[in-house]
């Protein structure tokens, strides 16, 4: 089993019931749905082998352990491994699934303890890691010197965008360049895929809150003409404590002001109708849609009903993508509805904590 995912699979959330009193969409959104977007311009990319440029990339990593330690981390070694699997068996001694932990690592009795471990239930172009300085933990990501990834995080990492309270991206530690070889290694970190953890948010007030930093990632990357592209459960982190970052820019576009971008051929997490029946797209409404599947299957995860999400989330459904609202007028309908929502419904009775 890879290292680091006995804490984020193991626990399966109970389904909560929340008292309910239905409003309709109108209440929400007022009488008009239709766009407040920022232009939507042509692409950004430039002319170079985008196949090339925007492919996954292996690098060799022991090549550029010593780079990793000049600039501040070390990266995984075997002897890292052991003690994380050491430690977790040590707090979880009572869970009989640790009753194999023996068998979770199978390093051989010799094994060099300062060899470098990549984590196997990883994609060969990420490696796990520690900040030197104070052990926080990190994931590096490698990315073509030219690709859109890379031009997405720089904007969104670097001042002033990265300072943005709206901005909800996980953080980025560094960016490493090595232009020779046309390689960055993006250094994040370490936040759980595990959204869900004990019972889940403690309360209805917790749960909106979540969504509500998830729609507005989604307003500022559209606010500065880019569009994510592939927005879903599956790149939304959290670090438990409240907050939650969206990552996985590697189909995202950034574009220029002044005209209306369309995409053709797009296969990301949630497909819309558009993209299904082969029709050119606007790359934002397709984030729209997104966004919406999200929030239901964070319904469906967490166990909470909201009649009034519901309405919302319709017109962000419709099957004519001109007719879903803009994500500025998702995050205002959002915020009405909350509004309109009891403190009493909004904190259940096992909600010991003010929020």
């Amino acid at each position: 089993m890879p290292q680091g995912t006995l804490n984020r699979e193991l626990v399966t959330p109970r389904p909560k019931v929340v008292p309910i009193h239905v409003a309709t969409s109108s209440t929400y959104w007022g009488s008009d749905v239709d766009d407040e977007y920022p232009p939507s311009p042509a692409s950004s990319d430039s002319s170079f082998d985008e196949d090339e440029v925007n492919r996954r990339i292996t690098p060799y990593w022991p090549k550029y352990r010593s780079l990793f330690e000049s600039r501040g981390f070390q990266l995984d070694r075997v002897r890292d491994v052991k003690e994380f699997y050491r430690h977790y068996a040590e707090a979880n001694i009572s869970d009989p699934f640790l009753l194999t932990t023996n068998s979770l690592v199978p390093f051989a009795p010799n094994e060099d303890e300062d060899a470098l471990c990549p984590d196997a239930g990883l994609p060969d172009n990420l490696f796990r890691g520690t900040r030197i300085s104070d052990g926080q933990k990190l994931v590096v990501k490698a990315v073509h010197l030219y690709s859109r990834e890379y031009n997405v995080n720089r904007v969104l990492s670097c001042s002033p965008l990265r300072d943005d309270p709206m901005n909800h991206t996980i953080p980025v530690l560094d960016l490493i360049e090595v232009e020779e070889d046309e390689i960055v290694f993006i250094v994040m970190e370490e936040w759980s895929s595990q959204l869900i953890i004990d019972d889940g948010p403690c309360c209805l007030k917790l749960f909106l809150a979540a969504l509500r930093q998830c729609i507005e990632h989604a307003v500022f990357l559209h606010k500065h003409n880019i569009a994510h592209l592939d927005i879903s459960l599956r790149n939304l982190l959290s670090d438990y404590e409240g907050h939650y970052a969206y990552i996985d820019y590697e189909i995202s576009r950034r574009f220029e002001i002044g005209s209306s971008p369309r995409l053709y051929g797009y296969r990301g997490t949630e497909v819309p109708p558009e993209c299904e029946k082969g029709e050119f797209a606007d790359p934002y409404k397709i984030d729209v849609w997104a966004l919406a599947v999200l929030m239901l299957r964070a319904c469906k995860l967490t166990g909470y009903f909201v009649p009034e999400l519901m309405q919302l989330i319709k017109p962000m459904l419709h099957e004519r993508p001109e007719l879903r609202p803009s994500t500025p007028l998702v995050l205002r309908a959002f915020d009405s509805m909350v509004a309109s929502i009891g403190e009493s419904r909004l904190r259940t009775t096992s909600c010991t904590t003010y929020h």
